[in-house]
Parts: C-alpha cells; sequence; structure tokens
C-alpha cells in the first residue's frame, strides 16, 4: 500500500527505530512498511495516524480508489 510513512518520519527528525519504539514495533517492521513490502494492520495503521497527528488516508494511499 502506498504511503509517506518516510516522508512524514524524516520530517519529524526520527529514526525508524524511534518511530517503531512509538508504535510498538520493530525497526524492520517500519522498514518494511516504509518500503511498501508490508501493509499495516488497520490498529497499526491507526496508531500511526495518530503519532503523527493525522488521518490514515493521509499517510496511506487506497489502493481502490
Amino acid at each position: 500500500m502506498r504511503n509517506s510513512l518516510r516522508a512524514l518520519r524524516s520530517a519529524a527528525g526520527w529514526t525508524q527505530e524511534e518511530l517503531g519504539r512509538r508504535l510498538g514495533v520493530s525497526r524492520q517492521a517500519v522498514n518494511a512498511l516504509e518500503t511498501e513490502k508490508h501493509d499495516p494492520s488497520l490498529d497499526l495503521a491507526y496508531r500511526i495516524a495518530v503519532v503523527f497527528g493525522l488521518a490514515v488516508e493521509q499517510i496511506f494511499e487506497n489502493p481502490h480508489g
């Protein structure tokens, strides 16, 4: 799923490891999301949105619409 996670993380000045700690996931999980090798669960997508103070739709692109 296309997303702006890497750009948001970089703008916040966070490493993948720091974002992972904030989300309760590993650095490797953050990397997999950023490189679009893995789609987040609905729960994780909402946690990401909360961390950045954005709506899920502002971070993740709907592949069907």
